[in-house]
């Protein structure tokens, strides 16, 4: 987990650590679970991807084919060979 600091005012710092005491936790993981809802929820209205899905095409076009090979490649185990990428252009 990284640190950071945040300044809030102080009516609001107030209302935070009311909150986090009635609820049985602590004022940091309560800002947490706000930032991970607003993080979420603003995702969602953009339509963007998560975070753990991929950015960029690779240029393949048969990688659920060849996952195994993909996967297993760091490992250091001998898979099938690579295929080359198909060229296409893009339409935009």
């Amino acid at each position: 987990m990284k640190r950071t600091t945040i300044f809030v005012p102080e009516s609001l710092e107030r209302d935070l650590q009311l909150y986090a005491a009635r609820a049985g936790k602590s004022t940091a993981s309560v800002v947490r679970e706000a930032l991970t809802e607003y993080v979420v929820a603003k995702r969602r209205a953009s339509g963007a991807l998560p975070s753990f899905a991929g950015a960029f095409a690779s240029g393949y076009t048969d990688t659920a084919e060849r996952h195994e090979a993909l996967l297993f490649k760091k490992a250091g185990r001998a898979g099938p060979a690579p295929r080359r990428p198909v060229s296409r252009k893009r339409v935009r």
